[in-house]
């Protein structure tokens, strides 16, 4: 398996098809072939990441076989990975995004701790989905704000854990911070305004903060107030909104400045 190294890039498309067949078969055959997978270009380990992680098959104790330095991308929404598969990140310097969204049930083995050790490991990350998470808190994202300043995308949806601390340090360091999700979490107004009157400000275009039980009309009026390039905000589930933040957000959808928007008036 080691010839195929530094063969494929002017390959033709006879010789991809065989590559795309050598790496689904290694892929089923992992610890069969593990001393020869680790000397696999980037490129080709990047191929069997991708298959891996859409058919399920990254696990905490295999990861550290197809992870390589260069690697800039991780969708593991379909693995079964735990803090420990975050803490074997410590060389993936380039990785710019990760998704460990949990499409049906809550992901228990992620925590802060995990998150931590990604922000440490990880400076360049840009886009971030931990959707339900539900074990990280606001240190986790402390974490990520302090040590991931390029941040522009991050889910934390269903993060039941966090609250208004983790908000605030995303306003304070995040300026690149484009689309954030906290719905379903214990943040407050107060929240809000500290993200929002951060230096995020600018460029937040999309929040989405539905099913959060403590916030008011004051959050929604505080996203419209201060970020001049928001164009979704989704707020339904909220049972302390009123009408209120309804007038107002009809106003910005007739003058077109917003694009997507969904509420629930109690």
């Amino acid at each position: 398996m080691s010839r195929l190294s530094g063969v494929w890039d002017g390959a033709s498309g006879e010789a991809r098809l065989l590559l795309d067949l050598c790496v689904q078969y290694l892929s089923k055959n992992l610890a069969r072939y593990t001393a020869d997978i680790k000397t696999l270009p980037p490129n080709i380990k990047d191929k069997l990441i991708k298959l891996m992680s859409i058919q399920g098959q990254i696990t905490d104790s295999n990861i550290s076989e197809v992870l390589h330095p260069a690697v800039e991308s991780l969708d593991l929404r379909e693995c079964d990975i735990s803090d420990n598969a975050l803490l074997q990140l410590y060389n993936c310097k380039q990785l710019k995004k990760i998704n460990l969204n949990s499409c049906k049930e809550n992901r228990l083995g992620i925590t802060s701790e995990g998150v931590i050790a990604l922000a440490l490991s990880c400076p360049y990350l840009r886009e971030a989905s931990f959707k339900r998470c539900c074990n990280i808190s606001d240190s986790g994202v402390l974490a990520l704000a302090l040590n991931c300043r390029f941040l522009q995308i991050l889910n934390l949806g269903s993060c039941s854990g966090i609250m208004d601390a983790s908000l605030q340090a995303l306003g304070e360091n995040c300026k690149f911070l484009h689309s954030v999700d906290f719905s379903s979490t214990q943040v407050t107004d107060d929240g809000v305004i500290a993200l929002v009157n951060g230096m995020c400000s600018k460029n937040l275009k999309e929040i989405h903060m539905e099913r959060c039980v403590n916030l008011t009309d004051v959050a929604v009026e505080a996203v419209l107030t201060c970020c001049p390039k928001i164009h979704i905000v989704l707020f339904h589930g909220c049972p302390l909104m009123t009408d209120r933040s309804r007038d107002v957000l009809e106003q910005l959808i007739i003058s077109n400045k917003i694009k997507q928007v969904t509420w629930t008036v109690y």
